[in-house]
């Protein structure tokens, strides 16, 4: 068996990423939003009873906290979102939907559906079980090298 290139998986991985957000986007740009922007909406969207914050996205979604800002901004902006000070504590502002995020939501949910199916079309339920397992074995791989990383960065 020929050895695999890692330098072109991870090329490959990267492609596939740029390519499906490009996709998403088309979806997206009908209502002004980046497919970004429109994960974090319907996040917010699933949250908008109690509200959410910066930090439960950025825990859901991995991204830093500069970029979810400038996302959550632009949202904002755009009118889709609203931040309200959290009760317990005047520092912290908590997320909610506006009326125009509310009215967004079956179109988002029906966009990023569409796009999936595109996607993923291609593919058996067994493929898509087996690409499953491997994206969560990635992922569990990458989380334990940040955590190793992080350690080590902190002991310098």
């Amino acid at each position: 068996m020929a050895e695999i290139d890692r330098g072109q998986l991870a090329r490959d991985n990267r492609k596939i990423s740029v390519q499906m957000e490009q996709l998403a986007n088309r979806y997206m740009a009908q209502k002004g939003l980046t497919v970004g922007q429109a994960h974090v909406l319907r996040y917010i969207l699933l949250h908008t009873g109690q509200g959410t914050s910066l930090t439960d996205i950025r825990e859901e979604f991995g991204c830093s906290m500069a970029t979810l800002s400038c996302m959550v901004k632009r949202l904002r902006e755009k009118g889709y979102v609203r931040a309200e000070s959290c009760a317990d504590d005047d520092r912290r502002k908590l997320l909610f939907a506006t009326r125009k995020g509310e009215e967004v939501h079956a179109y988002l949910d029906e966009a990023i559906g569409a796009a999936q199916r595109q996607l993923y079309g291609c593919f058996s339920q067994d493929e898509l079980s087996a690409l499953d397992r491997l994206q969560q074995k990635m992922l569990r791989n990458l989380s334990s090298l940040m955590e190793q990383t992080h350690k080590e960065v902190s002991q310098s």
